[in-house]
């Protein structure tokens, strides 16, 4: 299927009344062969993975928002697509459609001009309404982490901000208490607006994101005593919303040890989010679906996760409703969110600890490793990604579940270091269409995606078949974090860092 027209399109509720998670446990026919390692990474095609995607696009472009965002109609036309998939392979999976409500941006306007001339800016979501004319722009110094950074003469004026190291919320908090009426973000890199989250709806000043060119030309204006003056409006229309995670659990296998992967399936405002994250979730569903023709000795899970980009809600609904023995039959959860970043790396999250000393509970390592040597066996080079639970398997690891997944980065900066090893464009971000309109299928790099996508399958036909040297879950002497992985650390949920890169062949 290509295109997923208005006529065709199934509703919340005709999903809703075929699917249910009511019941006993109905097993799958047993006469399917035990899965085969090379065979299902095999069966991973670039040409499905691309289908799917396009398919997730002609969602989102068949809305008059032109996006996935959770509880709009892209949002839950993209979850009555991902059950009608899932349904399409027979009566292999237990298919939940679990109910979560929460705020969200479902629509923005963002304007500015300085001096008279009119700047492209975007709106952060949860951002505050706001009006100002003719107001004063005072620059802040260094990247407005700390109160010294932000002037006593911020007061009635607007705060000129750099992204980077501490949250946005940080910093116009900071800002505000120095009496600002309202913040301007600029991107630290080449790579369009300052975007992102604030997390939720709060009492903050207004603010509003530029590219870094302008933000650092009015910097130098600023420096060089030139008056600089702003007018903006900025204003969101938030509201409560319904959609959906759909989980789908294999009919057999030992349900005692689960195998779980997840990605989100919702995007941000700007776009359709194909990469950000239509790229995870077509990854999981294309193998969902191959993996059908297989049984496995333990039960497999795949997720698809509902507002991701408000604060990975939707995980950790799933979470804190689920019952402590149930979550301690999760041997391994591994995520997966962008995979096909147009400037990409291959990234694993470090699991371990060796690159930023900050490890998983014990099996995290073990997923690391398992990514590790796959990626070598292939002849491709790898980097670590930083396992700071930034993503749909922070909630887990809260929980003390081992975690592991790959990525492709974001909105980190690539390093001449890792264009050696990955061909692309040193000084700009990973995915340079990040939360933007242009995050489309025409810029999804088909080479990460495949790769990455069959990364996942040799990972499901591997725990799916086995844990044979995979420590067992030690869930008597456990100890749960409870807050011990934020979800807005520094710039962004999904920022990236590298220590180590490895490269097993010549390039």
């Amino acid at each position: 299927m290509k295109v997923l027209s208005p006529s065709v399109a199934f509703t919340a509720v005709s999903v809703l009344a075929s699917t249910s998670s009511a019941g006993p446990t109905r097993r799958a026919k047993c006469g399917l062969p035990l899965v085969q390692d090379k065979a299902l990474v095999d069966s991973i095609l670039i040409d499905d993975l691309l289908g799917c995607a396009q398919d997730l696009e002609d969602i989102a472009y068949s809305t008059s928002r032109r996006n996935r965002v959770h509880g709009t109609e892209g949002h839950l036309n993209s979850v009555n697509y991902f059950v009608e998939q899932l349904k399409s392979v027979g009566d292999y999976y237990n298919i939940e459609l679990q109910e979560f409500t929460t705020e969200v941006t479902i629509q923005s306007k963002a304007s500015l001009s300085v001096n008279g001339e009119t700047l492209e800016a975007g709106g952060f979501s949860f951002g505050n309404n706001g009006t100002w004319a003719d107001k004063p722009v005072v620059s802040v110094a260094n990247l407005g982490c700390n109160a010294e950074d932000h002037p006593d003469s911020l007061n009635g004026a607007v705060a000129l901000i750099s992204r980077g190291d501490c949250t946005f919320v940080e910093k116009i908090t900071l800002a505000g208490e120095k009496g600002a009426i309202g913040a301007i973000i600029y991107n630290n890199a080449a790579a369009g607006l300052a975007a992102g989250t604030l997390g939720g709806v709060n009492d903050l000043i207004p603010v509003g994101g530029i590219s870094r060119e302008d933000g650092l030309r009015l910097v130098e204006q600023i420096e060089n005593n030139a008056a600089v003056t702003s007018s903006g409006e900025f204003w969101q229309y938030i509201d409560n919303t319904t959609s959906y995670n759909v989980v789908a659990s294999s009919k057999h296998g030992d349900a005692n040890n689960v195998l779980f992967l997840g990605a989100h399936s919702d995007s941000v405002e700007a776009g359709p989010g194909i990469n950000d994250n239509g790229s995870g979730s077509c990854g999981l569903l294309t193998i969902a679906k191959q993996l059908a023709r297989w049984r496995t000795n333990n039960q497999v899970r795949f997720a698809w996760w509902t507002a991701e980009e408000e604060g990975l809600l939707g995980s950790e609904h799933y979470v804190n409703v689920t019952a402590a023995s149930e979550l301690d039959k999760i041997r391994l959860y591994l995520n997966f969110d962008m995979i096909a970043s147009p400037n990409y790396v291959l990234g694993i999250y470090d699991g371990d600890g060796s690159s930023f000393n900050l490890s998983g509970p014990a099996g995290s390592a073990q997923a690391e490793k398992l990514f590790e040597e796959w990626y070598k066996s292939e002849g491709l080079p790898f980097v670590g990604s930083e396992f700071n639970g930034r993503s749909d398997y922070g909630p887990f690891l809260d929980q003390g579940v081992p975690c592991g997944g790959l990525d492709t980065g974001a909105d980190g900066i690539k390093t001449e270091e890792e264009v050696a090893l990955f061909g692309g464009t040193a000084g700009i971000w990973y995915d340079p269409n990040y939360h933007s309109a242009k995050d489309n299928v025409t810029n999804l790099n088909l080479d990460a995606f495949e790769a990455t996508s069959r990364a996942i399958a040799h990972a499901v036909a591997t725990y799916g078949t086995s844990w044979e040297g995979f420590p067992a879950r030690n869930v008597t002497s456990l100890t749960r974090r409870s807050s011990g992985y934020s979800k807005y650390n520094t710039l962004s949920r999904k920022s990236r860092s590298v220590k180590k890169t490895y490269l097993e062949v010549s390039k």
